[in-house]
C-alpha cells in the first residue's frame, strides 16, 4: 500500500531530513584516515540525539547501530567495526533519521582522503537524473530504467537485488525503487507496468552499484554485511525525496 503525504507531513519530512543531511555532511568530514568505523557511528549517535531525532536504523529488528557503514566491496548494511580507515578505501555512509514520526533516509559515498573518481560520478549522475524523474505522472520504472542506462553504459552494474524503496512513517515502505527494469526474452521491460506517481509519495531513491558483475553474499556470520560475490568495489548514493504538484523535493538536502 503506498502512504502518501500531506503538505503538512512532507514539511515535517523535509525539516528531519534536512538535519539528516548535514549530519550525513558531517560525518564524511569525519572519515578520514586513522578513523575507527565504531567511532563514526558513535557520533552518529550523539549528533542525531542532539538533533531531536532518533536513528531510524535501530528501529529494524536486531540491528544495533545508528549507521550501516560499507568499505571497498561491502555494498550494503556493513556493521560499524574496529576497522580503521585507510587512504584510499571506498566508503560509505547509509543513516536514517526519525522525527516527529517520520523517517528519511541517505547515503553517499566518498573516497577516503582522494577525489570522486569517473565510478562514483556516474552514481551522483544516476541520483540526480532518477529524482528529476520523480514526478506527478511518470512512473517508478522511468526511474529504473534511466538509472540501469546509466549504470551500465558507464561499464558497471547495479545490483538488481537491492532495491530503493518508500519510506515515511515506517523507514520502509511501498513501492519498491529498482535500479533496473526486468527484462522479458532479452527486451526490457516496460516502465507502464509499473507504479505511476500521483502526488505526495515520499521514497528514498539510492542506485546502488558496483565495478564488478552486480552479484553479492553475506559477507560474514553477522547477519547484516552484504558484500560483492567477486570483490569489487562498491558504491551507494541515496536522498528521500518528495513526490509533489511542482516537482520532486529533496528531503535529506543539507542546509547550507
Amino acid at each position: 500500500m503506498i502512504h502518501r503525504k500531506t503538505p503538512e507531513e512532507i514539511v515535517i519530512m523535509h525539516e528531519g531530513g534536512a538535519k539528516l543531511g548535514g549530519i550525513l555532511r558531517k560525518l564524511l568530514t569525519l572519515a578520514q584516515p586513522g578513523v575507527r568505523l565504531l567511532d563514526i557511528d558513535k557520533e552518529a549517535d550523539a549528533l542525531i540525539a542532539a538533533s531531536g531525532g532518533t536513528p531510524s536504523f535501530k528501529t529494524v529488528k536486531g540491528y544495533k547501530w545508528a549507521t550501516c557503514l560499507c568499505v571497498n566491496e561491502v555494498v550494503v548494511h556493513g556493521v560499524p567495526t574496529e576497522y580503521v580507515l585507510k587512504e584510499g578505501d571506498v566508503f560509505t555512509i547509509d543513516i536514517g533519521l526519525a522525527y516527529k514520526g517520520f523517517h528519511t533516509d541517505t547515503a553517499w559515498t566518498k573516497i577516503i582522503r582522494g577525489q570522486d573518481s569517473h565510478f562514483l560520478k556516474i552514481g551522483q549522475e544516476a541520483l540526480s537524473r532518477a529524482i528529476d524523474l520523480a514526478r506527478v505522472g511518470n512512473y517508478v520504472g522511468d526511474l529504473s530504467a534511466s538509472t540501469q542506462t546509466i549504470i551500465e553504459g558507464a561499464g558497471f552494474n547495479v545490483v538488481k537485488s537491492l532495491v530503493g524503496h518508500g519510506v515515511g512513517r515506517e523507514l520502509h515502505e511501498d513501492p519498491q525503487v529498482p535500479n533496473y527494469l526486468p527484462a522479458k526474452a532479452g527486451v526490457r521491460g516496460d516502465s507502464k507496468n509499473t507504479y505511476q506517481f500521483q502526488g505526495g509519495e515520499t521514497i528514498a531513491v539510492e542506485p546502488i552499484y558496483v565495478m564488478g558483475e552486480g552479484a553479492v553474499v553475506y559477507e560474514n556470520s553477522d547477519g547484516w554485511t552484504v558484500a560483492t560475490r567477486d570483490r569489487s568495489m562498491a558504491s551507494v548514493f541515496e536522498h528521500s525525496i518528495a513526490i509533489t504538484e511542482n516537482g520532486p523535493i529533496v528531503l535529506t538536502q543539507a542546509q547550507t
